[in-house]
Formats: structure tokens, sequence, C-alpha cells
């Protein structure tokens, strides 16, 4: 049961104002510790995505030739302050997602690395020169903004994410169409009244709430140039192929199925606190959370016992109070992860902590699912296909490591991965064999920071650009090579033959 305590409407932003629009469709938005409704989030018609599109190409062409100079003095404002207020983000984070206040706190804090990345993208957009490529020739190569982006960002990292991409668009010169989840709606306004105040003009950062009417309008609108998502894989492939069909640079994040492999030689309880931390963190609702734990050898039922004993004495309850774990975002998504626990179950899968009783710390209608270790699982399992999302560990048990490796590599996604090992030869080569993006050794969750880039493999990437760092800056830019010879009388004369360097 829900109910309804507040009838706030968020909104769209452009021009730095908030827009009503005159979409007549609107969605709750609802806080997952009370299961109460807290207000509905505009969902723009095809009129509303039009014009928010039309401020961020209306701003354009001023904002690409305003001086880097004076876009990174606006950058910095904007982090000086967001390190200010960011508390009260993560405030707003922790009422629509239901992570804990810290958690929110460090993904804040995470986003911002890239946008001190982007303050300094002055040297990263200087392209270079060569004098007398030919005879009184010169030729310079320069980077140049897209134009307007549209960044379409998911429920579990409200601002993090999008920070992943619109500091370094910005720093580069293109304007930003921003649309959230309609989930979470309330953390893309709020850093849009920030952009206001640190100095940046009307039309360079706009959001535009929604669901699929306002995704279709982005990916086919000729005004955007670009395309970033993060999400799951069936709509990134979506994502992708429409936006490219349209003409689009498209990057489209997509799902995951992390595995970390823990060989014999590991510090089973370091181990252990790495299974417990990247397994339950923010409820498991991360794209580089572990969901599968591949144990080597015979110290399986030694390192699930270490599991167990740090798992049954985590606090699941409100993220506002002293919990470890918050609840999932909607009834919906929490009724789905249960469901995947009794179907591991029934397949024979041994549960060893059962989070499907959990007793919160919190209301009684939040939607709480405890974290949930299952052993013996095999990889016909649905708990071990599929993405699950959800405070699941799954235990998988192989003999050697060419199986644990073999595991991972047919495995058809391939974002992030971990090995546990004492044993340096071994860390070598699994770096270099396993076929997934990002990898961590004793490293339970491998996010780069961000001056390199982030993204994985196979179907957990669709698009040849990664985010933020080098390649976020080469996705938001494009080339282009100036060659300059100045007249003199010498010069002149008719020549048809091709042109050569000489």
């Amino acid at each position: 049961m829900t109910t309804t305590v507040a009838t706030r409407t968020i909104s769209h932003w452009l021009d730095n104002q908030e827009f009503a629009g005159t979409g007549e469709r609107f969605a709750p938005v609802t806080n997952p510790a009370t299961g109460q409704v807290t207000g509905q989030v505009a969902l723009a018609d095809t009129a509303d995505a039009q014009r928010v599109i039309a401020a961020a190409k209306a701003a354009f062409p001023a904002w690409r030739d305003t001086s880097i100079a004076k876009r990174t003095q606006i950058l910095f404002a904007f982090r000086e302050l967001l390190n200010a207020r960011k508390a009260e983000l993560a405030e707003i984070i922790t009422s629509e997602h239901g992570k804990m206040l810290s958690d929110a706190l460090g993904e804040i804090s995470r986003g911002q690395e890239v946008v001190e990345f982007a303050c300094g993208i002055a040297h990263l957009l200087k392209g270079g020169m060569t004098e007398n490529a030919s005879t009184k020739v010169d030729v310079a190569s320069i980077r140049q903004p897209l134009g307007p982006v549209g960044i379409i960002a998911p429920f579990n990292f409200p601002a993090m994410v999008p920070m992943w991409f619109f500091p370094i668009a910005i720093a580069a010169g293109n304007t930003v169409v921003l649309k959230p989840s309609e989930k979470v709606p309330t953390a893309a306004i709020w850093l849009a009244e920030l952009w206001a105040e640190a100095g940046l003009p009307a039309g360079v950062f706009n959001v535009l709430q929604g669901d699929k009417t306002a995704v279709d309008e982005l990916l086919t609108n000729k005004a955007i140039k670009s395309i970033s998502f993060v999400g799951s894989t069936p709509i990134a492939e979506y994502v992708y192929a429409t936006g490219t069909a349209h003409g689009k640079r498209v990057q489209a994040l997509g799902g995951a199925k992390n595995h970390a492999i823990v060989l014999p030689d590991a510090d089973l309880d370091l181990a252990a606190d790495a299974m417990v931390n990247a397994g339950f963190g923010s409820a498991g609702e991360r794209c580089m959370a572990i969901s599968a734990l591949v144990a080597v050898g015979d110290i399986a039922d030694e390192l699930v016992a270490k599991i167990k004993e740090r798992t049954v004495g985590l606090v699941t309850g409100d993220g506002t109070r002293n919990a470890d774990m918050g609840p999932l975002v909607t009834k919906a998504h929490r009724d789905r992860v249960k469901s995947y626990v009794d179907a591991g179950e029934a397949a024979g899968a041994t549960v060893v902590v059962d989070g499907r009783g959990v007793r919160a710390d919190g209301e009684a209608d939040g939607f709480w699912l405890g974290p949930t270790l299952l052993d013996n699982v095999t990889t016909d399992m649905s708990v071990y296909t599929d993405e699950i999302f959800g405070p699941v560990l799954s235990v998988v048990r192989v003999d050697t490591y060419d199986e644990a490796l073999d595991l991972i590599n047919s495995n058809p996604y391939g974002n992030g991965t971990a090995i546990f090992t004492n044993d340096g030869g071994a860390a070598r080569r699994f770096q270099n064999e396993v076929e997934v993006g990002m990898v961590g050794i004793n490293v339970p969750i491998p996010v780069p920071t961000a001056y390199y880039s982030f993204g994985g493999w196979k179907n957990s990437l669709f698009g040849d650009t990664h985010a933020h760092g080098v390649e976020g800056v080469h996705f938001f830019t494009r080339g282009k090579v100036v060659t300059t010879r100045w007249q003199d009388p010498s010069q002149r004369g008719i020549n048809l033959g091709f042109p050569q360097n000489n």
C-alpha cells in the first residue's frame, strides 16, 4: 500500500528556469523507505521535448564561441557550490532512490571528480600545429564541440552518472539536454539550479523529464548530435540502434554480470569483506556490483562461512538512519529481485542468508529486501544468467582458475570483474586474459578515476567510446584539420597536377 504525503510537481528545466510543459501525463515519485508518494514528475509530450531541445540548440552558437577560460571559470564556480552544498543533494538522492546518505555523498564525490577533470580541459582541447609542412604551408589540428547533446541517465546514480558526461560536454562547448530517470527526477533540477547560480548561460544545461516519448525525441531529433546512455542492455541496444540510424554519435553503456574470482591463496578475510561490500552496497543497485562470486578449489566452504558471518549482522533500513543498506528503488523492482531468489531456491541453490523476510529499521511499507547469499549456484539458473540488480550474491564453485576464467569470458556481459589472490603471476595473467573492460586486482569495484575512462566490453557497451577521461573528451568533440598558405606573388600560376608536399 502506498500513500501520498505531498503533491509537489517536478517539472522540466530550460533557459535557466523551470518549465511546466503542456504534457498531461505524470508519474508518481516515491520514497522507497516509506512507500509514500511524495510528488509527481511531469512526463514530456513531444512538444515539450522539442521545446527543451530547441533551447539547447539556440544557446549553442554563443556557448561554442565562449572562451575556454570563461567556460572553465564557470565550471570552477559549479565545483565550489557543489562542494559547499552536496549534503542537500545527498538528501534528495536518498529520499527518491533509498540509498544510505553516506552512499549518496560518495556518489556525489565520484561525480565531482569528473567536474574537476573538466576544469582542466583546456589542455585536452588544444590541437597541434606544424609550421612549413610544405613550403610556406602550415597545418593545424583543432577540436570543436558537436552541438546540443543528449544524456539519458539511470535511476541508480541520479548525480554521478549524469556527471560522467555533462561536465566534459559543457567544458568542450556543447549544450546539454539531460533526461533523468522518472523514478529520481529531483536531483537533475537541483543540479540545473546550481549551474544557473554558477553563471552558466541560459539554455546550456537543460532537463527533460519523461519516459519513452522523451527518449525517442532525443534519439530522432536532428538538433541532438550525440547520445550518452546508461541502463539495461535491451534498452542500450535500442538507444544505439535508433540513435545511430538517425546520424548521432552514441555511447550506450548496458547491463552487467560482474564476477569476482577468489583463488585458494587469497586472504579470505579480505575477500569476504570485499564480497559483502561489493555485493550489497547500495542494495546491489550498481552496474559494477559483484553478483557472482567464483570460488576456486577447496576454499568455498570457509569463504561462504566468512561472508555469512559478515552478512547476518548487516542492518537494512531507512537511508537517513543508522543502517548499513537501504531499500530497493520501487516495490515492483523489489518484487522482481525477490522472484529471482525464489527461482534460485527452487532450482537447487542453497539459501545461506535469506533477505526475503528481513526486519528493516524503517516503515512497514518500505521496499525492503535484505542481503541475500546463495551458494551452489549453477550457470543455468536465472539467478546467475540474468542481471538482477539487487542485493543477491551468488556463489559458483569451480575447481580451477581456467574454469573460472572461461566462466567469465563466455558470459555475454563484460563490464567489470575482479580477482582476489596473493599471486602476482596469477593476477597478471588474469588481467591479460580476461575479456572484460574494467578489472580489479584485490579491488572488488574497479571504477576508474575520472582521468581514465569508464566502460565495458561485449553486451555491456554499444558504441566505441567509453565515458569520461580522454575518450569522453573525444566523444564530445570532433577533429578538424586546417591547412594554411598566405599568398605571395611567387606562388601564382596554374597547375592541374595532384598537390604534392615539398
